[in-house]
């Protein structure tokens, strides 16, 4: 059986080498223009993203499984998605600083013969430590926060921002492998055998 990754995501590659999940990647181009509660959201763009990858793939995938993934901060009622420019960037870690926000991540699982499926949604907490400007512009001058929602990521330099999180950390990074790993066991595939 093959593994899909519909993600171009270098975490989400990442997370699913570490485990020990053999996979290739299928990139989808789904539409992610979605309103609606966070846990709503993502539970939805990666079944759009799962449905999307499914409908490019060619022969020889016939018994496959597709593994979508969308994540998103939320904060104050208001969803951070990934910032524009730096402005943008600005503008959200100011919001985040001293305070705690959840971040939610859906993932999608879809058998390419229909036999199976399985959607998710997880959430974590995290606490960033109060900021000053200073602090922020220069984390931004990285460049790390242009590709992450919410403009950091927990698991590269960012990690100096977070104070602390309640649940999964994986989850924060885009993908809570755990659950995935036992979501594939579940649907008849065993990574490590």
């Amino acid at each position: 059986m093959k593994i899909i990754l519909a993600s171009g995501s270098p975490r989400r590659k990442q997370l699913m080498e570490l485990a020990g999940i053999p996979f290739e990647v299928k990139v989808s181009n789904a539409d992610e223009t979605i309103s609606g509660a966070p846990d709503f959201q993502v539970r939805e763009l990666a079944l759009r993203k799962a449905e999307m990858t499914l409908s490019m793939l060619d022969e020889g995938y016939e018994n496959a499984i597709i593994i979508a993934a969308d994540t998103l901060v939320y904060i104050d009622g208001r969803v951070l998605s990934k910032p524009e420019n730096p402005d943008d960037a600005f503008a959200m870690l100011k919001h985040l600083a001293g305070q705690k926000h959840t971040v939610y991540t859906g993932v999608a699982l879809l058998k390419t013969d229909g036999t199976d499926g399985n959607a998710f949604v997880d959430s974590t907490d995290v606490y960033f430590h109060p900021l000053t400007d200073a602090q922020i512009h220069a984390y931004i001058a990285t460049g790390e926060p242009f590709d992450k929602a919410g403009a950091y990521g927990v698991q590269e330099k960012g990690a100096v921002l977070v104070d602390r999180v309640e649940g999964d950390f994986y989850t924060v990074v885009g993908l809570p492998i755990s659950k995935v790993f036992h979501a594939l066991v579940n649907m008849g595939f065993n990574p490590w055998a």
